[in-house]
């Protein structure tokens, strides 16, 4: 029986391996229905899937494709039940979509499995790093810098003083971390992504001119977050902006100085989160939306892209709009926004007939 860790990082570093439909099967606890002895050597979506191949069926909507796809091997739900003869082998398990997706991950992490250290490099003699961690070309690491173990730092990034790294995290090329921030384990940190930059901080003095308020805080992030490409997190002017554990954030995202963002929640790209505002958990928040500062976000709040939020929002809602408000409203009250054109034709056509009769 195979090491489902492993094995599986075997199979994906080595493209010319084979792995049978039974090997697979028992890696992922699933049934093999068809021949066990069936070889595949890659990945494909089950429209695209060619002799060799590994694919899964998980959404109803794709159900053709599994009578006309040439892959050898699919992963299926439990429940599935062919209505036609199939030419290939079926592994059955409880989660399709799950099992698959732990493939995708055991890939994804052979490919980041970089270790050493390539030079040039600068490396303060005050920093420390872990065991088999990868230290890209051109990066600079400063002083008291600490990295945990089998952290991954790709060419061209900037690790400034005082920064902690906890293990297994990966910095990709361009990342700008800046002084006395701490990164979590298991993050993930896209190319172009800078934490710790200044907070917009400014005061007008009595001729109007704008004077820097030092920002003098850090941004800390928990473990497992992930940040985009070119997403900026600003430090805290006091204290610290704190993103936390599981929080997922897509690229251009910008959070401001002093924001709090809760466990598990995702913000979809080019969202902006003004100052000093609290985001509870588990909470959803669309593209585009602009959320303005002081305010606070309850857990489990959805609201949808494009939006404007100004005022603080209770746990458990779903808000649209700009200002935002109850998607529900928003809905109601968009059917009448789009025939107010008639709805006015018709009232200056009635307000028109009464003036005539008076």
């Amino acid at each position: 029986m195979l090491s489902k860790g492993y094995s599986l990082i075997i199979f994906f570093t080595f493209a010319s391996m084979k792995f049978t439909a039974n090997q697979i099967g028992e890696v992922l606890n699933g049934e093999v229905v068809g021949d066990p002895t069936t070889e595949v050597y890659s990945l494909s979506k089950i429209e695209e899937g060619f002799s060799g191949s590994l694919t899964f069926l998980a959404n109803p909507k794709y159900t053709s494709h599994i009578y006309t796809t040439k892959a050898s091997i699919v992963i299926v739900n439990n429940d599935f039940l062919p209505d036609k003869k199939l030419n290939l082998t079926l592994i059955k398990v409880e989660n399709a979509y799950a099992a698959f997706t732990t493939l995708l991950e055991y890939y994804n992490s052979s490919k980041n499995n970089k270790v050493g250290i390539e030079s040039p490099l600068y490396i303060s003699e005050s920093a420390s790093y872990g065991k088999d961690v990868y230290l890209g070309a051109f990066s600079h690491i400063g002083d008291n810098v600490v990295i945990g173990d089998n952290v991954k730092i790709y060419p061209h990034t900037f690790i400034g003083d005082n920064v902690t790294i906890k293990s297994n995290t990966i910095l990709y090329s361009g990342v700008k971390v800046y002084f006395e921030c701490v990164i979590g384990s298991n993050c993930y940190i896209n190319s172009g992504a800078v934490i710790g930059a200044d907070g917009f901080g400014f005061s007008p003095d009595e001729n109007g001119v704008y004077k820097k308020i030092p920002q003098i805080g850090n941004v800390i992030l928990e473990d497992f977050v992930d940040v985009g490409a070119a997403t900026t997190i600003d430090r805290a002017t006091l204290g610290s902006t704190v993103i936390k554990k599981g929080v997922k954030l897509d690229n251009q995202v910008q959070v401001a100085h002093n924001v709090v963002i809760g466990e598990n929640t995702v913000i979809a790209a080019q969202t902006g989160i003004a100052g000093s505002t609290k985001i509870g958990a588990n909470c959803q928040i669309g593209g585009q939306v602009g959320i303005a500062g002081h305010i606070s976000i309850g857990d489990n709040v959805r609201i949808v892209g494009q939006s404007g939020v100004t005022k603080s929002i209770k746990a458990n809602q779903t808000i649209n709009g700009t200002p935002a408000f109850d998607n529900t409203d928003f809905n109601k009250s968009y059917v009448h926004f789009k025939n107010l054109p008639k709805i006015i034709k018709e009232f200056n056509s009635i307000d028109n007939k009464l003036k005539h009769d008076l």
